[in-house]
């Protein structure tokens, strides 16, 4: 890969660019080896990340199963992002107006707004987290804080927490991407050294790492386990399968290639593998001080009643979700909807507008369950944004082989107007490999026969129900095919 960065120059007045979704000068592209995996180590350490494998062994695996496929997947997940990631430094061209080359200069908002509702809803979760996080913990400094009066049946002090929260997260990226840029450079070493303080305080209560560490899987290694593995695993990639769409968002600012690649190798996979292991030894920890195994940190740091420790914790617990929520839920949707409407919404306005739907969805009870939050939520997200990600990769990479005309993607009329606007063999390649992808989804049941989750029993499509555990390989691998061979066809026509 060339580290080569491409000046770019775009039409001077279209109604497709606005100053933030124009290609970033290669001389503003200041984004190191450093501080991509700064960036990753910021997005990962955070509760739900940190509650990952508790989801896994809640559905029987042991520990080391649990690591094991969060390990794999994140592996898996890299190659679509550092694919994808390429044409950030080469254009310093954000994911939507990458999305136009296939999609086209309309069609284009169609997998923005996809990943954007998504980041909108993943906002939604990770403030409600991070506000009980603070509420729970400042109730322990202040007697009395969660016996407060209850608005809409929770007590006002949260909704305050809740508020708060939200608040700060949005101050901080209305600053910019250079602000976001310099918060993660230190967050995450920060977050790093809280979460390996946590390890050190519960071993020293436990006395060593617990019980846990002996706990058998409930499936082995033989066949009861691969028909547990595969959909975790799917599972697992879509939790960071969001990110594999826009990461052009970020990489749009990177020095070079190898910036990107290997401040992405670095950070991604070893991140997300190393604090997986970090909560299974504490959990573990926990369970031999307190005879269950607790996998919400917040409640296991609320459990002591050391103020110097608790205030830690909380400021521990605020860097960690604003980090990730921030990067990973405001960067996207602030773009994907300035990709929208270029001449009225900036990236700050679109920042605003993703804070105020993430408040409005509500989404955080999709993470109710292991079986909601696992095979249903991250697994229909990742069958639609895998099959998005498909078509960005057959596009960029097997028809264009990295060569773009970058002033035709704001140009209407251009070689990515196509029809009006519209790609209809990308959104055919979307609708096939979306409905192989996500038309099998199944609820499952529980040993009572009570069904776990929206979806039929049978699935939605009945004989697509074996697809519906290989969800973002299939939407992927579907797309890249069919989009292929539409754009070939055409062009041998």
């Amino acid at each position: 890969m060339t580290d080569t960065a491409i000046p770019t120059d775009t039409p001077p007045d279209t109604r497709f660019a606005n100053d933030d979704l124009r290609p970033v000068p290669p001389g503003e592209r200041r984004w190191s080896t450093y501080n991509f995996a700064a960036l990753w180590v910021g997005m990962a350490h955070n509760i739900p990340s940190w509650t990952l494998a508790s989801g896994l062994v809640a559905l029987g695996m042991d520990w080391k199963q649990a690591v094991f496929t969060i390990a794999v997947a994140n592996v898996i997940v890299l190659v679509p992002m550092l694919l994808t990631g390429h044409a950030g430094p080469k254009y310093g061209i954000p994911f939507p107006v990458l999305a136009r080359a296939s999609f086209g200069l309309r069609g284009a908002n169609l997998p923005a707004l996809i990943r954007a509702a998504v980041a909108c809803c993943w906002f939604g979760i990770q403030t409600w987290i991070g506000g009980q996080g603070v509420f729970v913990l400042l109730g322990k400094v202040f007697g009395g804080w969660a016996d407060a009066s209850e608005i809409g049946g929770e007590p006002w002090t949260l909704w305050l927490c809740f508020v708060l929260f939200w608040a700060l997260e949005l101050a901080i990226i209305y600053r910019g991407m250079e602000t976001l840029r310099r918060f993660e450079n230190w967050a995450a070493p920060f977050v790093l050294v809280g979460a390996v303080v946590l390890l050190v305080w519960i071993a020293h209560k436990a006395g060593g790492l617990g019980p846990l560490l002996d706990q058998p899987s409930k499936h082995g290694w033989g066949p009861d386990f691969w028909p547990v593995f595969f959909p975790s695993l799917m599972g697992m990639i879509g939790f960071w399968a969001t990110l594999s769409l826009n990461i052009p968002d970020f990489t749009r600012f990177g020095k070079g290639q190898r910036a990107q690649v290997w401040g992405q190798t670095l950070g991604l996979p070893t991140t997300m593998t190393a604090f997986a292991l970090l909560s299974v030894l504490v959990t573990s920890g926990s369970q031999a001080v307190y005879g269950v195994p607790i996998w919400d940190p917040v409640e296991l740091v609320a459990r002591t009643d050391n103020v110097f420790g608790l205030l830690f914790a909380l400021l521990t617990v605020l860097i960690a979700t604003i980090s990730v929520n921030i990067a990973a839920n405001v960067v996207s949707p602030a773009y994907d909807l300035a990709n929208l409407a270029p001449r009225f919404i900036t990236f700050r306005r679109g920042a605003l507008i993703t804070g105020v739907v993430g408040v409005v969805i509500f989404p955080w009870k999709l993470t109710s369950t292991p079986e909601l939050y696992i095979f249903t939520w991250l697994g229909v997200v990742g069958g639609l944004l895998g099959t998005v990600a498909g078509i960005l990769i057959a596009d960029y990479w097997i028809i264009r082989r990295t060569v773009l005309d970058v002033p035709d993607l704001y140009r209407p009329g251009g070689r990515y107007w196509y029809r009006a606007g519209w790609n209809w063999r990308a959104v055919t390649a979307f609708a096939i490999g979306g409905v192989l992808a996500v038309g099998g989804s199944y609820s499952t049941v529980d040993d009572k026969g009570k069904k776990l989750g929206p979806f039929p029993v049978d699935g939605l499509i009945p004989v697509l129900k074996p697809l519906a555990d290989y969800g973002w390989a299939v939407g992927l691998g579907a797309a890249v095919v069919v989009y292929t061979g539409l754009m070939v066809g055409e062009r041998e026509r």
